[in-house]
């Protein structure tokens, strides 16, 4: 489910892939890696605010597939 049908000009697109299940180990939704609060706070974040969300994205995929995000 998409968080909205389309971003603003200049923002970046919601990470959103459709598949919307919160992991009750990480408690991350295991298709775009992001927080119950990140999801619902999406479309009321400034551009920069998104690019430091997906920035943390990138960083908890990696830690993910590594290993070590319960370190």
């Amino acid at each position: 489910m998409n968080d909205h049908p389309s971003a603003a000009p200049g923002e970046p697109p919601s990470p959103c892939i459709g598949v919307c299940v919160i992991n009750p180990q990480t408690q991350l939704c295991d298709g775009c890696y992001r927080t119950l609060e990140e999801i619902a706070a999406w479309w009321d974040c400034t551009p920069a605010q998104k690019h430091a969300v997906l920035a943390r994205l990138e960083q908890r995929m990696a830690r993910i597939v590594d290993g070590t995000f319960f370190d």
